[in-house]
């Protein structure tokens, strides 16, 4: 399968060190002599020198119009497995093969159609069908020469589905499958919270709010036209750093501009944040977005301090009033690195129940789903650790009292920013009503609070001018 869009990237990132993919019986004939499936026993300079040992996958292949590189291949059962990764910027000089991402591309969609056509080499029908299948579940898989799906056997039961080319010309190439049926719309905000605080007068806590917005359009027709509106409540931080999928036809540009290296001021895009799009088949997200948020949900407090052969622990969580109070699951995971297992442990919690892992090297305290009316917890705990074992886990970082509380949680019906989407504002150009279904969720991502009677192990400080 050959990509246009591909090749044309191709010439203009490559400038004058660009090499064509020839036709495909002239490139078959090439690699075929590169991989030494013909002309063996010929020594050709090109090919046999001792200057072009090589030890990967990737090769140099000798055309009509120059070296072509690099052409990922390989031979696994009788069958020859190649594709053409595109490479961002010029051949000459080759850059190293770890900074070419489309060889990890290539390679894992190789793999996957080698995953799907392998089990059936040895019966000749069979395999002749599943590759004759290949053509059809490509569109699906690599729509626009991106791998989207590197796993073909997952495709194999919608292929039927798939249409090889568009019967309407409107259609855009990522919508791969027509649907027919009540047309429904999906849309799941999810937000995500890092969060790294220190609880020390000198180091600046910090937090981080990434938000992305997944859709499922089932809609009938070629080319439907969606537009769909996120909400902010009132006085809400804005939403920054937005980046949209290729389906969406159209925004103002100065929602893309709204960006969160520069502090936040009276120009700052407030919205409204609308995205026309032309949905693919499958599920995707819609966009991804930032946003500057006052205060982290839950506000911690650790201290660690060692006392002989003993270490006394000490954990205060509060939930910030503004968040919901109705969590799917939270907990706090306290692990001890470096140490022996846990041969002794007294404690007292204010709420909630203190498990001991089975490795006896992690303390998991299960708040469950909700705070009590306080909205404060507490942790209060001695212990005291045997001989050190190969199997406990260990840490360069984390040496002496440097440690960390780990908070693992997730809000349903809620996110951090306000951010919804409002069931009533989705319009869709088809005829029928549509039903449409929104739902929103926070998470913790990296949710870290570090031990306050020892130095922490990053620093987050203001750039001083």
């Amino acid at each position: 399968r050959r990509y246009p869009t591909v090749e044309l990237r191709a010439e203009t990132f490559n400038g004058s060190t660009h090499v064509p993919v020839p036709s495909d019986s002239a490139f078959l004939r090439a690699l075929l002599l590169e991989l030494r499936l013909v002309d063996e026993h010929v020594f050709l300079e090109q090919r046999d020198t001792c200057t072009r040992i090589n030890h990967s996958c990737v090769h140099s292949v000798s055309t009509a119009a120059g070296e072509l590189w690099p052409v990922l291949a390989f031979r696994k059962s009788g069958l020859i497995y190649a594709c053409v990764p595109l490479v961002e910027g010029s051949l000459e000089p080759r850059p190293p093969l770890l900074t070419v991402c489309g060889l990890s591309q290539g390679l894992a969609l190789l793999l996957g159609i080698m995953d799907y056509v392998s089990p059936s080499r040895k019966n000749e029908a069979e395999l002749s069908a599943k590759v004759g299948q290949l053509r059809y579940l490509l569109i699906q898989a690599c729509p626009l020469g991106t791998p989207l799906n590197t796993n073909i056997r997952s495709l194999n039961s919608s292929f039927e589905d798939i249409q090889e080319m568009p019967l309407d010309k409107e259609q855009p190439a990522w919508r791969s499958s027509t649907y027919k049926g009540k047309p429904q719309v999906h849309v799941c905000i999810t937000e995500k919270v890092k969060c790294m605080q220190y609880d020390q007068r000198d180091v600046v806590d910090t937090w981080q709010v990434y938000g992305a917005v997944n859709c499922k359009c089932d809609i009938e027709g070629s080319a439907p036209n969606v537009t769909l509106s996120l909400t902010l409540p009132t006085n809400a931080p804005p939403l920054q750093d937005i980046v949209v999928h290729h389906c969406v036809t159209s925004v103002d540009p100065a929602m893309l501009l709204s960006t969160s290296a520069e502090p936040l001021h009276d120009s700052v895009y407030n919205g409204p944040y609308k995205f026309p799009f032309i949905p693919p088949s499958d599920s995707f997200n819609l966009c991804y977005y930032t946003s500057q948020v006052p205060v982290p949900p839950i506000l911690g407090c650790y201290q660690l301090v060692e006392e002989g052969s003993q270490i006394k622990i000490t954990v205060n969580l509060k939930l910030h009033e503004s968040i919901k109070n109705s969590f799917e699951y939270c907990e706090a995971r306290i692990p001890f690195f470096n140490r022996g297992p846990i041969a002794q442990l007294e404690y007292k919690v204010s709420y909630g129940q203190l498990d001991l892992s089975r490795e006896k090297s992690l303390l998991v305290w299960v708040i469950g789903q909700k705070f009590p009316k306080s909205l404060e917890v507490s942790l209060a705990g001695t212990v005291s650790f045997g001989t050190p074992g190969k199997e406990h886990p260990t840490d360069y970082v984390c040496t002496g009292n440097t440690a960390y509380v780990k908070l693992y949680f997730r809000i349903p019906d809620f996110t951090l920013t306000g951010c919804y989407v409002d069931q009533h504002s989705v319009q869709i150009f088809v005829p029928g009503k549509p039903k449409i279904t929104a739902s929103r969720e926070l998470i913790s991502s990296d949710y870290y609070i570090w031990n306050s009677k020892a130095p922490a192990p990053m620093v987050y400080k203001p750039l001083l001018d």
